[in-house]
């Protein structure tokens, strides 16, 4: 409490000062934090894949819920005049399974739905690029924290390998098919995209805030999981000040 009631004073008094402060802080914090959970994830990641140990997949888990409510503690105590307005359904509990559907406005928005599901919703996953496994640290996370990876074959590819049709699918449907033993909630952006005016315009979407929706990742979800499922959570997020 003294850290955060320090930190405010010193956005009022002095912004900028402020400010980079708290960016300092976050970079050192996460970073630090990221570095210390990697290696943990890691070996007993690795030890997850050869073995398909139980107990080397919850501490995965364990290890990367620390990591998220540590980064969430860091929201709590350097982020100035935060006010938060959180609605939740009563029956949603961690040990649940649920797909999450959600506005994608901003960069943070991902941050934002693990800072609302900590303690309240099972740890999130959500579709990514297998192109992503290559990032050190993220990337590998990723794979052994189960996440759908998803490798996008283009037209081209597909001509000169008729075997690649179809193969995108098969393995997001896979990756689906290994949470099916554990709780979860599997977040996806309809709108496939972050929104801008831009984007907004061009699609002509026949949303005021939302642009149009790309149903394909939600369905292949629910016919991978199908009677797993114990909910579909809508989200909305709203920034009221941009």
């Amino acid at each position: 409490m003294q850290l955060t009631s320090t930190i405010q004073k010193l956005h009022e008094r002095a912004p900028r000062l402020g400010k980079a402060l708290s960016l300092a802080t976050a970079t050192g914090v996460i970073t630090g934090n990221s570095i210390g959970a990697s290696i943990p994830i890691w070996f007993m990641g690795a030890a997850k894949t050869i073995t398909g140990a139980k107990i080397a997949d919850d501490t995965v888990i364990k290890v990367t819920n620390y990591w998220i409510n540590s980064n969430n503690a860091l929201i709590d105590n350097i982020l100035p005049n935060k006010d938060w307005r959180i609605n939740l359904p009563d029956d949603v509990h961690s040990k649940g399974k649920y797909l999450l559907i959600s506005n994608h406005q901003s960069w943070v928005d991902t941050s934002i739905v693990q800072y609302v599901s900590e303690k309240r919703l099972p740890l999130t996953r959500f579709f990514t690029k297998f192109e992503l496994i290559y990032i050190p640290v993220i990337g590998q996370a990723f794979y052994f924290l189960d996440f759908p990876m998803m490798r996008r074959h283009s037209k081209e590819a597909v001509a000169k390998n008729p075997a690649l049709q179809g193969k995108d699918i098969e393995e997001a449907k896979r990756a689906c098919a290994l949470l099916k033993s554990k709780p979860f909630t599997l977040l996806n952006y309809l709108e496939g995209t972050r929104f801008t005016k831009a984007k907004h315009t061009k699609q002509q979407s026949p949303y005021s805030h939302l642009l149009k929706p790309r149903a394909g990742g939600l369905a292949l979800a629910i016919n991978a999981l199908g009677e797993d499922i114990d909910g579909i959570l809508d989200m909305t997020i709203v920034y009221p000040d941009g």
